[in-house]
């Protein structure tokens, strides 16, 4: 990337956006243009670009070096495992990893085998395991609520914030996998060849972390 190139970060769409504009905001960087038109996924405000992508996108745009930084939830590097750098906890867009099932079938305790519906087969195939549970992992890509209301699981494992969506689905919520915040992630080339610039936009991130 040459030197003139604008700093790019790969941001999530999604109620995820605002957080992360307004943090950036809160840092000098002008990341509020990326919420100017949903139509568009690239904004050029020099020397920043912003490319707006799904969430489970951003460490894929990272890694392979289309964005120089982005931010991106604790649990999608988690299922992923991008060869990226994580320099910091950004501290917002709070959510846990959870497993729930319809409150009127709850599988007994004892089961060796459930069907799991999630958009998270490797944390949840990992997490039943740890708990000798044979799991049969379905993927699903959205609307993972539905899978156990009409058989397709027994049970889900999904984010979950305030809970709101399993109660209006009839389901419960039965244990907690792992919590999650925003993470600052950034590519293994631009923080060797970039390295003042970017070093310099951590500093200022974890100064306005450490100061809220």
């Amino acid at each position: 990337m040459g030197e003139h190139e604008p700093i790019t970060f790969a941001l999530p769409k999604g109620r995820i956006l605002e957080d992360s504009a307004a943090f950036l905001e809160s840092c000098g960087i002008p990341a509020s243009v990326a919420q100017s038109d949903s139509r568009l996924l690239r904004f050029d405000a020099p020397p920043y670009r912003f490319l707006v992508v799904r969430g489970q996108d951003v460490p894929t745009y990272v890694e392979h070096g289309a964005a120089d930084l982005g931010i991106v939830g604790r649990d999608v590097l988690l299922e992923q495992e991008p060869q990226v750098y994580e320099p910091l906890d950004l501290g917002f867009g709070y959510c846990r990893l959870a497993v729930a099932a319809p409150a009127d079938r709850v599988p007994d305790p004892g089961r060796s085998h459930l069907r799991v519906a999630t958009k998270y087969p490797r944390l949840a195939e990992a997490h039943f395991r740890a708990k000798g549970v044979q799991a049969e992992v379905i993927k699903l890509y959205g609307s993972i609520e539905l899978a156990p209301l009409v058989g397709l699981s027994e049970v889900i494992v999904d984010l979950v914030s305030t809970g709101e969506t399993l109660r209006r689905n009839g389901l419960v919520e039965l244990e907690t996998i792992l919590e999650s915040t925003c993470r600052l992630i950034v590519n293994r080339a631009s923080m060797k060849t970039r390295t003042r610039e970017i070093s310099d936009l951590i500093r200022r991130f974890r100064e306005r972390r450490e100061a809220a």
